[in-house]
């Protein structure tokens, strides 16, 4: 992977697959930049330059204390630095608030992807989640962090979380307990689009999969209505909060001037 640095000094991780236009995917809770490969594969196979993140706190990046949403911003700055200043953006989930965020901050994405952003519209003001989440982390407890987000970051039903808990692929989200901290805050935070966001120069486009949890559907058609410049689209090859690789590549090539 190559390595830039953010604006506090802390290192950043990326990695690049093809030619072409770069299209930087920026990943949602408990992802890190393996987890945009398929995706940045299928870009590349498409003609243009897939480039996975991991953002601060996970995977090969560091992580700089105190945590801000800004310094995420500028995390994503220093990344579109080093590809030269002209990328696109593909935000899923806590990553299409940040990418969104980040553009409303002045960060010159050529054109926006925003793959199911949680946006709460204020459904969730006055949440502690980041706090009670910090504490167990704090506590040494980042397994029951994890099990927390899911079940109320996430509104995974409790069989699932359970069995999630149980299963081999666990032992791979607990390193990311402190990351989803950020990823609470940040929600929190945006919890609501504001004016600035909404009104981004750069073109947007809301993906959504068919099916989908239903507050995210709730989500991508409120955001829809506050940005009348933006397009809705549903992806169908992508379900359940997932991203499918060749159907969202497929509308993300159709529309990427």
């Amino acid at each position: 992977m190559q390595l830039t640095t953010s604006a506090d000094g802390t290192r950043i991780a990326f990695d690049t697959i093809g030619d072409g236009t770069p299209v930087i995917i920026v990943g949602g809770a408990f992802s890190t930049a393996a987890a945009g490969e398929p995706l940045a594969a299928a870009l590349a196979e498409a003609g243009y330059r897939g480039v996975t993140v991991d953002r601060r706190g996970r995977g090969g990046s560091g992580d700089t204390a105190p945590y801000a949403a800004e310094r995420e911003v500028e995390d994503l700055e220093a990344v579109l630095h080093e590809l030269g200043g002209d990328a696109a953006v593909l935000g899923h989930s806590s990553g299409a608030v940040l990418a969104l965020f980040a553009a409303a901050k002045g960060v010159r994405f050529s054109q926006l992807f925003l793959s199911e952003p949680p946006f709460a519209f204020g459904a969730d003001h006055g949440s502690d989640m980041p706090e009670r989440l910090q504490a167990l982390v704090d506590e040494g407890r980042p397994e029951d962090a994890v099990t927390l987000f899911q079940r109320e970051g996430v509104g995974l039903p409790e069989p699932v979380v359970q069995q999630i808990r149980q299963s081999p692929m666990f032992a791979s989200l607990v390193p990311l307990a402190q990351s989803v901290v950020y990823d609470a805050t940040l929600t929190r935070a945006v919890s609501t689009p504001t004016a600035a966001m909404t009104a981004v120069s750069a073109p947007v486009t809301i993906l959504r999969g068919e099916p989908t949890f239903p507050f995210l559907v709730e989500a991508c058609e409120r955001l829809a209505a506050a940005m009348p410049q933006a397009e809705l689209v549903v992806v169908p090859e992508s379900h359940d909060h997932g991203v499918d690789p060749g159907g969202t590549t497929r509308e993300i090539a159709s529309r990427l001037r």
